[in-house]
């Protein structure tokens, strides 16, 4: 039964990652960018903690502490991709011409 659950938050960690890094797309606008960045970012959270509920499952304390870790990361990383797209957005709207 642990190895289905290790199995399972495996291929939930590279499925993640994989769609995290096919989500994104060069043509699009900035704003854009970011704003899809923020929706990746939140998508990885969600898989990370559906990872460390089956390690808890499994019982793998380790694998949860470092899922907690991974977890604390990736919503360091979302708070500075939502500011990024904060700002992206404010530029957007500056360097439209008021008429």
């Amino acid at each position: 039964m642990k190895l289905q659950a290790m199995a399972l938050a495996v291929l939930v960690a590279f499925a993640g990652s994989a769609f995290a890094q096919s989500n994104t797309s060069p043509s699009s606008p900035a704003g854009s960018a970011a704003q899809d960045q923020v929706k990746a970012d939140k998508d990885q959270i969600k898989q990370d903690k559906a990872k460390k509920k089956a390690d808890n499952k499994a019982g793998d304390k380790q694998a949860v502490v470092a899922d907690k870790e991974q977890i604390k990361s990736d919503k360091q990383k979302l708070k500075a991709d939502k500011k990024a797209a904060k700002q992206a957005k404010k530029q957007k709207k500056d360097k439209q011409p008021t008429s």
